[in-house]
This record gives C-alpha cells, structure tokens and sequence, in this order.
C-alpha cells in the first residue's frame, strides 16, 4: 500500500510512538509542585522519571516478544489500556512511591506503542517507503516534544499537576479506542513466532550477530545519545551559563524540536529521489561536520549564545534525517521477527540514548563545551558504526511515487 494512501493509519502510528515524549515533557514543569504536594524530595520526583524510562525498555522486549507470537493488536491494546489505567493512578496518588510505581508502568504500556508501531511499518513496506513512513510518523510524533511542555505549563497553572496526568488519560484511552477500530492485524498467523522462551532469546541473539541490523541500529543509538544529551543539559546551559529566562526555556525548547520536525519532512521529500541507505550515510556525515561546529563556537565562545543555538539548532535538525534512514535499514531484513528487531532496536536506543544523559551530568560545569564535546563524540561513533554494515544492504534503492 503507498504510503500517500495511508494517512489514518500514519497519524495513528504517529500518536502512539508519543507516548513517550507526552507523559515526560508535559510533567517535568510539575516537578515542584509534586514534591510539595507529597511532601517529598525533589529528587524523589526526579527518580519518577527515571523509572519512567526503565519500564520503556523493559516493555521493549515484552511487547516486542509478544507482538511476534500473538500478532500485533492484542498488544497494542494491552500496553494502551495499561498506560491509561497508571495515568488514573498517577493522577489519584497520594504518595511518591505510588507514582513511581505508577510511572514505571506507565511506561511499560507505553512502550508497546512505539515498539509495536515499528513491527507495523516493517510488516506493511519495504525499505524505501518504510523510511518514508518512519519520517510521516515522527514528523506527527514530534507534534508532541514541541506542545507538551506548554500544554503542561498551561495545565499546571490552570488546574494543577493531577491534570496533566487525567490528560494523559483521554490520551491513551483514545489511542486504544483508535487501535480498536481502525488498526487492523499486520501479522497473519502462519507468520507468527513459534518456540519456547530459549528460541526466543536466540532469535535476539541472531538479530544483534547481523550486521546489517548492528550498524543502523548503532547509529540511531548514537543519534538518540546526541538528543538525550542535549535533553538532559539543555536546562543549565540555557538558563544557567548564558542567563536566559526561564519563562524563555519552553520556547527554546520547542524551537529546537521544530528543527527535528522539519528535518522529517526533509527526509521524507529526500526518500523519492535517494536511497535509504545513502540517505542514512550523508545524514550522520552532515550530524559530524555540525557537532564539530558546534564544538568550535562553544570552544571560542564565537557569537555567544544566539550562535550556540543556531548551531545546536541544525545539529538536531540533521537527526531528523537519521532516525527514519537508520531504522528503516535495521528493520528491513526481519519480515519474520519485526516486533524482536523492534525491540533490540529500541533497547539499544534506549541505553545510548539513556547513557548520554547521565554522562553529561556528570562532568558538566562553567561552560557547554562538555555537551558540545559528548554530541561530538556520539555523532562519530555514529558514523563510524555504519561502516559495520555489509555492502547488501547498500542495494536498497528508493521508490519514486
């Protein structure tokens, strides 16, 4: 089915890999306000979110398992409704371990959205309009990264903290009751994983000794190793090294997500005249030459912080071209294993991604050049990982309509 055709099922797709971004962005303005309302810590609070995180890669692998074996809606509809049903708990908590617990498995069931949604793509195309799909779903899913801390602001200061999470609610709710009616089954039964547990965890094993599977998805890890980096140190290098106003950060913020937004649709527009895999090439290429830029102006302090953004701003945007190239290529060759691949491709974004935000918490300081030399250093592992992957998968060639 061309991918022009399918704008139910892309805006669909699109809304449940927002799971994520949604229940992160649109709490973190509420972090005060929690810990006054529960009487906790900040750093209670702080570790909500961190547990958030954990049940996402957790759920990698159960739905990516489960997605194999029983087809792709069952679970679906199980980690939406188990999303909806901890966003009511989170909303009616009246302690802080609640709402880690809570957390944890909200993301858990949100994770099935985004891993499953892969398995979909991959079930339904090919590479090329596979990419072409991944860039329209990101292209709607990061909708959600640029309205979610404004919509969380807003509600905070409107209703308070528990609406956010009562929002979130209606949210999954409503992408259950779209995956009920409107998503139909991609995996046929004579397509689906047979075997007990050991064969499955060989199936992992075989994905990850693949090497046209290790290079994308080493690729996209590193590239998500560059978004969690700046997501983590955004906050005090903005606000606190170069003095800009608080109430300015969700601007800025959103700013840098419209660039993500934009070079989507770039990638999209690109995939009916170039190769996936070429795409991919030039995309991480490009991600260097400008992380190293952006280590210029943050060593010289050239152009002060409008250059630092602008060149933090076309450093992310690249990513934009990236993440569909590099996940359409780890995805292509496992017709029969799609919600596994999914799963080790989402895990081994996870720990990069994940690992990048804790590292630059630990050595930053008086300057962003900490920040700026950590992108670097991802965006060449990132290249460098490509290199890994096997002249075959290189014949993948673009569709023209």
């Amino acid at each position: 089915m061309p991918v022009r055709r399918d704008w139910k099922l892309v805006w669909i797709l699109g809304a449940l890999s927002a799971f994520a971004p949604l229940a992160t962005d649109m709490y973190l303005p509420a972090f005060g306000d929690i810990a006054r309302d529960l009487d906790t810590s900040i750093g209670s609070v702080q570790l909500t979110l961190a547990v958030f995180l954990l049940g996402l890669a957790a759920g990698q692998l159960l739905w990516g398992t489960l997605s194999d074996h029983v087809g792709r809606r069952l679970p679906l509809l199980a980690g939406c409704a188990l999303f909806s049903v901890m966003t009511v708990a989170g909303a009616l908590t009246r302690s802080v371990e609640t709402l880690t617990v809570a957390r944890f498995f909200m993301g858990l069931g949100g994770s099935a959205g985004m891993v499953v949604a892969r398995a979909i793509v991959r079930d339904k195309f090919e590479a090329a309009d596979a990419a072409r799909f991944y860039s329209l779903m990101m292209i709607i899913s990061g909708i959600a990264p640029i309205v979610a801390p404004f919509m969380g602001s807003l509600l905070l200061t409107g209703a308070g903290w528990r609406t956010i999470f009562w929002v979130l609610t209606v949210f999954g709710g409503l992408c259950c009751l779209a995956v009920a009616l409107l998503v139909e089954e991609t995996l046929p039964r004579d397509r689906r994983a047979r075997g007990h547990v050991w064969a499955v965890f060989r199936g992992y094993g075989r994905i990850l000794a693949d090497r046209r599977f290790l290079g994308p998805a080493l690729a996209l890890g590193c590239a998500a190793g560059v978004l969690f980096t700046y997501i983590a140190d955004s906050p005090h290098i903005f606000i606190e090294l170069y003095g800009v106003p608080a109430a300015w950060f969700g601007g800025l913020f959103a700013a840098n997500s419209v660039g993500l937004y934009l070079g989507n649709q770039l990638n999209s527009w690109l995939l009916r005249r170039c190769a996936a895999e070429w795409l991919l090439r030039q995309g991480l290429w490009c991600n260097l030459g400008l992380t190293l830029i952006l280590a210029l102006v943050t060593w010289t302090g050239w152009g002060g912080f409008p250059a630092f953004f602008a060149a933090l701003f076309v450093t992310l945007a690249s990513l934009g071209v990236i993440f569909p190239n590099a996940t359409a290529l780890a995805m292509q060759p496992f017709a029969a294993a799609a919600g596994s691949a999914s799963a080790m491709l989402g895990i081994s974004q996870f720990i990069l991604g994940a690992a990048g935000g804790a590292l630059v918490g630990l050595w930053h300081g008086d300057t962003p050049l900490p920040l700026a030399l950590q992108i670097a250093v991802y965006a060449a592992l990132g290249r460098a990982a490509c290199f890994s992957t096997p002249t075959a998968a290189r014949s993948i060639t673009a569709k023209s309509g």
